[in-house]
């Protein structure tokens, strides 16, 4: 079978997973207490018609079958079938659309789409940091196994492995941001905005510095967990493959050490690394989450958690199936590098 079709197949796999994450996130988000009208309105002078307009409005009137059709976009295919129960019913995640927020008054496709930058730049800068001092720490502390290079390294990877991310990220905020001020806190600078933005810079080159002094403890906090998984993974990984019949035999051709290591023992020990990176997708969107809170960074981790206490179902909804289609992808394309790591992987026999 052709890595074409293997493809379409993964993909076909995970449509009943997206539709179980849907179906999971929309009975606890309509089983959470409260009522999200009244938090709308709180503060407000509110009476019996305003309340019943708002959720006619936003469709809160409807029974929840009905609304958990509608956001899936069932509904205006059940109505251009002529199914009077949906008539007039809104467009849905099928026809791309992920509703509209009662809080922002916003569609949330435009609300996520506006929140998504800071998100992405975090995470690609938290995985760029974890990978760029992982492998280097991993594969030299294999090398000097059991020297006081390799003890500082595990020493490390077990620091950030054990340590919580918001508490990483306060601890930094307290040392770099109060202590030494030497680095700001909170929210990001975004290099797409322009410099008239912001009234702290006055040329292009200070907008990029200032982005980069304001990524520097998110990057930190967000990708310390997932250095020290790496780390400890490529450590185990080089060991394995340095202590290969074919290393030896290498050896003992008078192959060079530097030539071992780059040639016969990173490249195989490189397979679990990209399944770690894959699967640890997850857990960084967890973190974005919690990093993104600790900083005021306004993602769309802030943006569920924000939904969370207003009862906004719709970004609710919106932001976990954006986030749940993310991590399916991102296991779909951790299967196809394997493809080129290692050209032994054949998908065929595997379907």
């Amino acid at each position: 079978m052709s890595l074409f079709r293997y493809v379409t197949f993964r993909l076909a796999q995970a449509v009943p997973v997206l539709i179980g994450i849907s179906i999971v996130t929309f009975v606890l988000a309509n089983a959470m207490p409260g009522d999200p009208v009244s938090i709308m309105l709180q503060g407000q002078e509110v009476n019996e018609e305003l309340i019943e307009a708002v959720e006619s409005r936003y469709g809160l009137d409807e029974p929840a079958w009905k609304r958990y059709l509608n956001f899936m976009g069932v509904g205006e295919i059940l109505d251009a079938l002529g199914v009077g129960a949906f008539s007039d019913a809104p467009a849905g995640l099928l026809q791309g659309d992920l509703g509209y927020s009662i809080h922002h008054d916003m569609p949330v496709t435009e609300l996520v789409t506006i929140r998504a930058g800071p998100t992405l730049m975090l995470m690609v800068s938290a995985f760029s940091f974890a990978l760029a001092t992982a492998i280097p720490l991993g594969i030299l502390s294999a090398k000097r196994r059991n020297e006081p290079t390799d003890h500082a390294s595990r020493l490390v990877a077990l620091f950030g492995v054990s340590t919580p991310t918001f508490w990483i990220g306060i601890m930094l905020i307290l040392i770099f941001g109060v202590f030494l001020d030497v680095l700001p806190t909170g929210t990001l600078v975004l290099p797409w905005r322009g410099v008239d933005h912001y009234r702290f810079v006055d040329s292009r080159l200070d907008l990029y510095v200032e982005t980069v002094r304001h990524l520097v403890l998110p990057m930190i906090t967000l990708g310390t967990l997932q250095m020290a998984t790496v780390m400890r993974l490529e450590r185990a990984e080089m060991i394995d493959s340095l202590q290969r019949e074919y290393v030896d035999l290498a050896r003992a051709y008078g192959v060079p050490e530097r030539t071992i290591l780059r040639k016969h023992a990173f490249r195989p020990a490189q397979l679990p690394i990209i399944t770690i990176v894959g699967l640890n997708l997850s857990t960084a969107l967890g973190g974005a989450v919690l990093t993104e809170t600790v900083f005021d960074i306004n993602g769309v981790g802030r943006l569920l958690i924000q939904a969370i206490g207003q009862l906004d179902y719709q970004v609710i909804l919106g932001t976990t199936m954006l986030l749940g289609t993310a991590f399916v992808l991102g296991v779909i394309v951790t299967d196809i590098a394997y493809a080129y790591v290692d050209p032994r992987v054949s998908y065929g026999d595997a379907v």
